[in-house]
C-alpha cells in the first residue's frame, strides 16, 4: 500500500505526525507534501523542525514540484489524505483548481477513483465550506473532520489524537488498536 499524506495550513499538524508515525510502524509506504503555511504551523504547534517532520515519511515532494512523479495519474498510489485540510485547499479541490501539488494529487485521486480523505480543521463551517464539502462528498471524497469521541473516556491529548488517527486507519482498511472502540 502507498499513501500520500498532505499537510496544509490549518491547525492540527499533530494528527499528521501521528498518522505518519503509525504508517511507518506498519511499514506502509508514504509520500509527503507540506504546504508553506503548514511548515510554519508544524514548527509552531509541534515544536519540531520541519526537516525532522519530513523524516517521518518515505519520500517528500515540495508543494510546487509539478515534475514530481505524484503529479501524474500514471503514478500508482492507493490513497491520499489531507490532514489537516485548510478551507483554501478544500475549495481548490472542489473547484478543480490544481495550483499546487497537493491539489493536483487530490485531483488525480478523484479522476483515477482512488481513496481521498479530507480532514477539514475549521469551525464553524460557512455555507460555502459546506457546499464545497457536499460537492466533494457527492464525488466519493471522504470528508472527515477530526472530531473526537468521548465514549472511550480519553484522559490525554494523545488519546484524542489516537482516536482520530485510528479512525483514519479504519477508513484505509488498516488494522489498529489505537483507541477503545464502542462496546469494548
Amino acid at each position: 500500500m502507498k499513501v500520500v499524506v498532505c499537510v496544509t495550513g490549518a491547525s492540527g499538524a499533530t494528527y499528521a505526525k501521528r498518522l505518519l508515525e503509525i504508517l511507518k510502524e506498519k511499514d506502509i509506504k508514504t509520500s509527503l507534501i507540506i504546504s508553506n503555511s503548514a511548515k510554519k504551523i508544524i514548527e509552531y504547534e509541534l515544536k519540531m523542525k520541519c526537516d525532522d517532520f519530513i523524516k517521518l515519511a518515505d519520500e517528500y515532494y515540495d508543494n510546487d514540484d509539478f515534475f514530481s512523479p505524484l503529479a501524474s495519474g500514471s503514478n500508482k498510489f492507493d490513497a491520499t489524505i489531507v490532514i489537516p485540510c485548510s478551507m483554501k485547499t478544500l475549495s481548490s479541490i472542489a473547484n478543480g483548481y490544481s495550483g499546487n501539488l497537493i491539489v493536483r494529487v487530490c485531483d488525480i485521486a478523484l479522476k483515477e477513483k482512488r481513496k481521498l480523505i479530507l480532514m477539514p480543521r475549521e469551525m464553524p463551517f460557512s455555507a460555502i465550506h459546506l457546499e464545497n464539502m457536499l460537492k466533494l462528498a457527492k464525488l466519493g471524497v471522504i470528508i472527515m473532520p477530526p472530531i473526537p469521541a468521548f465514549y472511550n473516556e480519553p484522559k490525554t491529548i494523545d488519546d484524542l489524537v489516537n482516536f482520530i488517527v485510528g479512525r483514519v486507519l479504519d477508513i484505509l482498511g488498516i488494522d489498529n488498536n489505537l483507541f477503545k472502540r464502542w462496546g469494548e
